[in-house]
């Protein structure tokens, strides 16, 4: 692989994580870069391994997602190198960003993960974030894997029935909508 595309790859995906202000999954980041065509899912990961190593972004994991950020360090070079981004990709990526930037956010603002906390016992890790402040979390001890497992899966669908349920309930009024006395 040339030195120039490898340097090329790298800006692009610090391009794409400092003109969002969340993070982007691993998935996310590849997606537009194969769909592009502008090099095969491989390459993309050998990069993101490289930018996280040269500390140009961070890495936070879970068992569903691996979340990219853009560092300070990775601000910084982007600004000296940005130029070497021609004016197409970067109208790729803003428009990709443009149209996309809610399911993006939707994506990545809903976080559940779990782990074993002891023999028979998981403990769920469920929240929404919204520019990087918790809206609601929830810790949730379940007997098994299969639970704990099922549980995350749910929360992406039913996490805003849970939290406008819960604060229905801690404001003083019933699910039905009427006030307790």
């Amino acid at each position: 692989m040339q030195p120039e595309a490898l340097m090329l790859y790298k800006l692009i995906i610090l391009y794409m994580l400092d003109r969002v202000d969340f993070p982007l999954t691993n998935s996310q980041l590849a997606d537009f870069i194969t769909e592009k065509e502008y090099t095969n899912f491989f390459t993309v990961q050998q990069v993101l391994s490289d930018l996280v190593d040269d500390g140009y972004i961070s890495l936070q994991e879970t068992k569903n997602n691996s979340l990219y950020r853009i560092t300070t360090e990775g601000k910084e070079t982007l600004s000296f190198f940005y130029k070497n981004i021609s004016r197409n990709i970067r109208d790729d990526i803003d428009m990709f960003l443009s149209e996309k930037k809610y399911s993006l956010r939707e994506e990545v603002s809903n976080f559940a993960d779990y782990y074993e906390v002891r023999k028979n016992e998981y403990l769920c890790e469920l929240k929404v974030v919204e520019r990087d402040t918790p809206v609601i979390e929830i810790r949730l001890s379940v007997p098994s894997e299969d639970n704990a497992r099922t549980v995350c899966s749910h929360w992406r669908q039913k996490n805003a029935d849970i939290y406008a349920y819960v604060i229905n309930v801690l404001l003083g009024d019933t699910p039905s909508g009427k006030t307790d006395q």
